[in-house]
């Protein structure tokens, strides 16, 4: 998606341990036109009028995901980190391992909102080992509803997370791979 890859370009910024800051328009203060824009290309891809649910993880993917929600007229749940209160019933749970915080996280999903009659598109901001995703695909498997496929928003392709889902067979869809990101700038997987 080349409006996607020229934000990212113009500003996002490469920070010390491949970290790849895009917080000003995607995962901090939200673009919410773009989120629309982005919505609207996964939905060139899959096929939306099977979706009954998005599910996303805690935090970052929640805007993207509510957005494509919204779009496709389904409900988004999202897999929390911490058992609350306010959660009855049972869970599914997976227990992952965050790139981003450095440590083990679990991510829970109540048995209200996920059932064997849901059909999943899984969305979410950023992809780079692909344990977050991993793990979501766990709890959509252990409910035994459909995975209709993965919507990422940017993937940082020389980390191998999308590589590893796409072998194992899912359809990811990923709008902007970056191959490269360093002190040189950062060179997407398509302009190679």
């Amino acid at each position: 998606m080349q409006q996607l890859k020229e934000r990212i370009v113009k500003e996002g910024k490469v920070l010390p341990g491949n970290i790849i800051k895009v917080d000003g328009f995607l995962n901090h203060r939200v673009d919410t036109l773009l989120m629309r824009d982005i919505a609207d290309e996964f939905a060139k891809h899959f096929d939306i009028s099977k979706i009954t649910l998005v599910l996303t993880a805690e935090a970052s993917g929640i805007a993207l995901a509510t957005v494509c929600a919204e779009r496709y007229g389904v409900p988004m749940v999202f897999a929390k980190k911490a058992k609350s209160d306010n959660i009855e019933g049972g869970l599914f749970r997976s227990d992952i391992f965050s790139y981003t915080y450095k440590r083990q996280v679990t991510q829970l999903v109540s048995k209200e909102w996920l059932h064997k009659e849901d059909k999943v598109l899984i969305v979410d901001d950023f992809l780079a080992n692909g344990e977050a995703l991993r793990g979501l695909v766990e709890i959509v498997e252990q409910a035994g509803a459909e995975l209709v496929g993965i919507g990422v928003a940017v993937e940082k392709g020389f980390q191998g997370g999308g590589d590893r889902l796409r072998q194992a067979g899912y359809d990811l869809k990923s709008l902007a791979v970056i191959e490269r990101a360093d002190a040189n700038g950062i060179v997407f997987r398509d302009d190679e």
